[in-house]
């Protein structure tokens, strides 16, 4: 399965319901990724632009993306990051791959 670094930042009202009413919102989300054929790595709450941070597994980029949309629809978030995470063994490969192949600059054609 893929993994994925997920950031949310919370709309001002959400933060205002959740400091009212103290809620811990992975018993919402956990399932709904499990649902989804994914698993919850970890989530953690955070600082600056972001609120809250998680690392996922999803079977492929349409349910991460479905996932996404299906979050943002609720309203609650007023953004949502998604980075696609590589393994380093991928990254090796990868590797491997570009050095297989050369990019000529714009402008460098002889």
């Amino acid at each position: 399965m893929a993994h994925y670094l997920i950031q949310v930042a919370f709309t001002a009202d959400s933060i205002k319901a959740l400091v009212e009413k103290p809620e811990n919102r992975l018993s919402t989300m956990i399932p709904l990724v499990e649902q989804m054929g994914g698993r919850f790595v970890g989530s953690w709450l955070s600082f600056g632009r972001f609120n809250s941070t998680a690392i996922i597994e999803m079977p492929d980029n349409v349910t991460m993306k479905a996932f996404e949309m299906m979050c943002m629809a609720g309203g609650g978030l007023r953004a949502f990051e998604c980075t696609p995470l590589m393994s380093f063994e991928d990254g090796m490969e990868a590797m491997r791959v570009a050095g297989q192949h050369t990019y000529q600059k714009f402008g460098d054609s002889d």
